[in-house]
């Protein structure tokens, strides 16, 4: 009986420690695969990285020039995106974890945010070409916007409906017994108790639709020139990336080799402040 026992606990011991090496080896080539593309963009882009980068536009083949445009047009896009999706799916997530129960038109919000979700990136930009910008005849800051805020917005009703679960029940309902209207314990209660975990959830998907390309080439097309109107087709870091990344000449790769790391780092940064809120 002791000699059965002691080979039932041999192999659930050695289960066990099969499984933990497993998970440490996955991490550890994730962890690999991530060193070696930072090893690689550091070594290529950072002898490239100066003043030039940040003071002046994309440059013509065989001229200097930087990316100036690209990163005004990439903060512009991005930035109305995220401000378009950030109220609309917290407000989303609002209904669905605190007046919607699980009622059947909760169920079906669910999964047509899950839907989109995992929609790929670049029917969503065929989609925003057709909505913003074939009605108009032109390519657009506002296009890209667009398109990029409906890939941020079912990241941002996620995330935020999980973060909303969160605020204990015994809260609101003594907010409720105090004759508090519903709509001003949900802004002045809620809101503020999980706005940490709101705003960590808008960082991610900021940084998420920052390295966008695809939708980015329905819609804001690019640009050689510095503009901030939202009407007129702009340049952003990921669609110049990718031109110069393909193109023949050297000092446009190089170029790109620094916007990759640029972006790289922009949005690894963006995500460390993120992680820091959420643990705050």
């Amino acid at each position: 009986m002791d000699l059965l026992q002691g080979t039932i606990g041999f192999k659930r011991r050695f289960k066990n420690r099969l499984f933990s090496v497993s998970c440490v080896i996955a991490a550890a080539i994730a962890l690999l695969f991530f060193l070696l593309i930072l090893f690689f963009l550091i070594k290529n882009g950072m002898t490239h990285l100066n003043l030039t980068l940040f003071t002046q536009d994309t440059p013509a083949p065989q001229q200097a020039g930087g990316l100036r445009n690209a990163i005004i047009g990439s903060i512009m896009v991005s930035g109305l995106g995220i401000i378009i999706a950030a109220p609309l799916g917290i407000l989303i997530a609002t209904f669905l974890a605190n007046f919607s129960g699980k009622g059947r038109l909760a169920k079906t919000v669910r999964f047509v945010n899950d839907v989109l979700l995992s929609t790929p990136s670049i029917v969503i930009g065929l989609f925003a070409y057709s909505l913003c910008v074939r009605p108009f005849g032109h390519f657009s800051a506002f296009a890209g916007a667009v398109a990029l805020a409906m890939i941020a917005l079912p990241m941002i009703t996620r995330s935020s409906e999980d973060v909303l679960y969160l605020v204990p029940s015994m809260l609101e309902e003594s907010a409720v017994a105090m004759g508090i209207a519903r709509w001003r314990i949900t802004f002045k209660i809620v809101y503020r108790v999980v706005s940490s975990g709101l705003i960590t959830g808008s960082l991610l998907a900021f940084a998420r639709i920052s390295g966008e390309t695809a939708p980015l080439l329905f819609t804001a097309l690019n640009n050689n020139f510095t503009t901030l109107s939202f009407l007129k087709p702009v340049a952003t870091l990921p669609v110049v990336i990718y031109q110069f990344a393909l193109s023949p000449y050297k000092d446009w790769q190089n170029i790109a080799w620094a916007g990759a790391l640029l972006i790289t780092v922009a949005i690894l940064l963006l995500n460390l402040f993120a992680r820091f809120l959420a643990r705050k």
